[in-house]
């Protein structure tokens, strides 16, 4: 297939495409007759997997290191499954992360919420509520400008 519908299908830009192959994260490609890259539809699943590593966080130089090592082929499985297992804990502390944050924004988002039923309580005369005792902020008077 030419660089034009694996941009197409794998939804990367020629550009990038053609950037992946010159740094080595894709295999250089066949080439026509005339010279143009022609690509075999199985580089379509190197590169959803490469977009799934990128999804999760994982540095080209990361990339291009598994890639060297399954280049090198079956030798290089114990280490290609090291580089993999590292990074699965670097996503799993990065889910532990967003995690925490989600209870955070799960918290404040109930606490507006809690605050949109307040405003919406104060409408009802029949609800009494206490009043707040603070004064209110005064602006600062502005101050003369020099220029």
């Amino acid at each position: 297939m030419k660089i034009g519908d694996l941009a197409r299908r794998s939804g990367l830009s020629a550009h990038t495409l053609r950037y992946y192959e010159r740094i080595g994260l894709l295999p250089y490609a066949d080439r026509d007759r005339a010279g143009r890259r022609d690509y075999d539809a199985s580089i379509l699943t190197w590169i959803a997997f490469l977009g799934r590593l990128k999804a999760t966080g994982m540095p080209i130089s990361e990339m291009l290191r598994y890639a060297t090592l399954r280049a090198q082929g079956t030798p290089t499985g114990p280490e290609r499954r090291q580089v993999l297992e590292r990074h699965r804990e670097q996503v799993r502390h990065r889910i532990a992360e967003f995690q925490s944050c989600l209870l955070v924004l799960d918290s404040k988002i109930a606490g507006y919420a809690g605050a949109h039923t307040e405003m919406q309580d104060d409408a009802d005369p029949t609800l009494t509520r206490p009043t707040l005792t603070r004064k209110p902020v005064r602006a600062r008077a502005a101050s003369p400008r020099r220029d």
